[in-house]
């Protein structure tokens, strides 16, 4: 039986994403050949005056893990609040309706880590009303 072989990602190799409010790097994915695998940078910025700029958003069939690497923020699930900074980690569930917001004065570093090739096609970005 063959081994499958280790693959090095280079930086230049990362998929900047048009996400809003944010810059993302889609670093291992099935556009990079994964089978069950995306790691994503993300950098949020320092707040700035205007309106939110990314709403919540829910993963159907799959968890997201979610490591911050700088930085202070507040991750929202399902309406409730947890407030994180550098070390910690989210684990969120399948359906749970989520948000990161920096609350800080420096950009926040994430690491987002999902079981799965394509993230896209399990996310809805539709929030139910009363979140």
């Amino acid at each position: 039986m063959k081994r499958a072989m280790a693959r090095v990602v280079k930086a230049d190799q990362a998929t900047l994403l048009d996400l809003p409010g944010r810059r993302s790097l889609e670093i291992v994915s099935g556009r990079t050949g994964a089978s069950a695998v995306t790691l994503r940078l993300v950098e949020i910025p320092v707040p700035q005056p205007g309106p939110a700029a990314r709403k919540p958003h829910v993963h159907q069939g799959f968890e997201e893990c979610i490591y911050l690497l700088s930085g202070r923020g507040t991750s929202t699930v399902d309406g409730v609040e947890h407030p994180l900074e550098a070390g910690d980690t989210v684990l969120v569930a399948p359906g749970e309706f989520h948000m990161m917001r920096n609350t800080g004065d420096e950009p926040l570093m994430l690491l987002c880590f999902s079981p799965v090739a394509d993230i896209d096609a399990g996310t809805q970005e539709t929030v139910p009303h009363d979140l």
